[in-house]
């Protein structure tokens, strides 16, 4: 597939986002609709795309120093901003990149475009050091976060907002975490060097790579030696520190990254459920590699006469769905695709789920509130509304991981029942 190619289905991603769809879904629809795609040819498309949705606030802001007025034409200006991406932070050799983006604009309004793109992009080459220069005056440009977000996070963060926008539009690591019935983290990294591969130890099981590779470059992937999970994520199963023989519900399992990591730590009775029959067969296919077992229930965690057998659960991990906002490193069209007001309309729609999920828990259960979201309507907040709602939960433990070059955003809050 030539390089034109890979930028249409780019600038396709760019149009989808801004008309609301989520990235990972649409680029996951186009590489099923383009099966001639190698390898290469997949793995350029994803850096372009998410490298658009990562810097969109600054490719935006210098298209804009060179207009004379908005464009109104949305495959031109998707046209445009990828390669303006290319240019400014990929190897693609400049020529080819104007060239093919160019002959494709051509084709938009009869040709009417041509010339217009070819002097944009011919004079972002010659001015492009001084457009990255002006995008420091401009805080869209600059922490490439909309306004409204980076005051949420300046009245919530006052002290590390600016490290969180730093860490948004840094690409995330690949983060591993070593199954501790095979090896430790040690042991696992003496085999990513004989593998050519390295890696820094977080931990006493997690690994970061230095690189990302696919895991079927990882020794002994396929045999469940080892999964990718974020570090963040990883201390979810170490909270609700789950102990052999105990009946354990993994409330929202999908897509079994801390469902694995909690048989890891147990021989236990695990439940598992997820509303999506698609999300929950990846559940299964991740215990199948780790060659463990649970009773896996397609059903909305909410509706307990769905699937609650009137047993009560020891513990209780409640990853309950929220805005994602501490994940933005990793999916950064969330930034571009939430407003202000979604933290609290997912806040009142956690509540029932909350609720329903306390009344399967014994008395001297624990539960695990847990969101990969930053804001505290999703958090703290709502902590503290459950704890008034019910007289037998008491706050254990509380912690919420600010995202960083370590890990993505987490809330965590370990609720006894009394």
């Amino acid at each position: 597939m030539s390089l034109s190619q890979v930028q249409t289905l780019a600038a396709q991603t760019l149009a989808a986002v801004a008309s609301g769809k989520n990235l990972s879904d649409e680029l996951a629809h186009i590489i099923a609709q383009n099966p001639e795609l190698t390898a290469q040819d997949k793995g350029m498309l994803q850096d372009i795309a998410y490298g658009c949705q990562r810097h969109l606030g600054s490719l935006k802001f210098m298209l804009g120093k060179m207009l004379n007025k908005p464009i109104d034409n949305e495959a031109l200006q998707s046209y445009l901003l990828v390669a303006l991406y290319q240019l400014n932070h990929t190897q693609n050799a400049p020529h080819a990149v104007v060239n093919e983006a160019v002959n494709h604009i051509a084709q938009i309004g009869h040709g009417q475009y041509r010339s217009f793109a070819n002097a944009i992009l011919r004079r972002f080459l010659r001015e492009k050091d001084g457009l990255n220069k002006a995008c420091r005056y401009d805080d869209v440009a600059k922490h490439n976060l909309p306004i409204w977000l980076q005051k949420t996070l300046q009245n919530q963060y006052p002290k590390h907002w600016h490290n969180i926008a730093t860490a948004f539009q840094a690409h995330p690591p690949l983060t591993l975490r070593v199954n501790r019935r095979h090896a430790d983290a040690e042991q696992y990294l003496a085999a990513l060097h004989d593998a050519g591969l390295n890696g820094k130890i977080l931990d006493d099981y997690a690994i970061r790579l230095a690189q990302a590779v696919p895991v079927a470059q990882l020794p002994r992937f396929a045999e469940g030696w080892v999964s990718v999970q974020d570090w963040g994520a990883q201390q979810a199963a170490y909270l609700l520190n789950p102990q052999h023989g105990e009946r354990v519900l993994d409330a929202c399992a999908a897509p079994g990254g801390k469902t694995g990591h909690i048989l890891e730590l147990a021989d236990c009775d695990l439940t598992a459920l997820d509303i999506a029959p698609q999300r929950l067969q990846r559940v299964r296919d991740n215990l199948a590699r780790l060659h463990f077992q649970a009773a896996l229930h397609c059903a909305d965690a909410q509706n307990l006469s769905d699937w609650y057998n009137g047993e009560p659960f020891d513990a209780i991990l409640a990853d309950i769905p929220c805005t994602a906002s501490g994940t933005i490193k990793r999916n950064p069209d969330i930034k571009w695709l939430r407003r202000p007001g979604d933290a609290y309309k997912t806040a009142r729609q956690q509540e029932p789920l909350l609720d329903a999920l306390w009344t399967t828990l014994k008395s001297g259960g624990r539960m695990l509130l847990a969101t990969c979201s930053v804001f505290e309507e999703e958090n703290q907040q709502q902590c503290h509304r459950f704890l008034n709602r019910h007289a037998d939960a008491r706050l254990h433990t509380e912690q919420t991981l600010i995202p960083s070059e370590k890990q993505d955003g987490f809330y965590y809050a370990l609720i006894e029942k009394h």
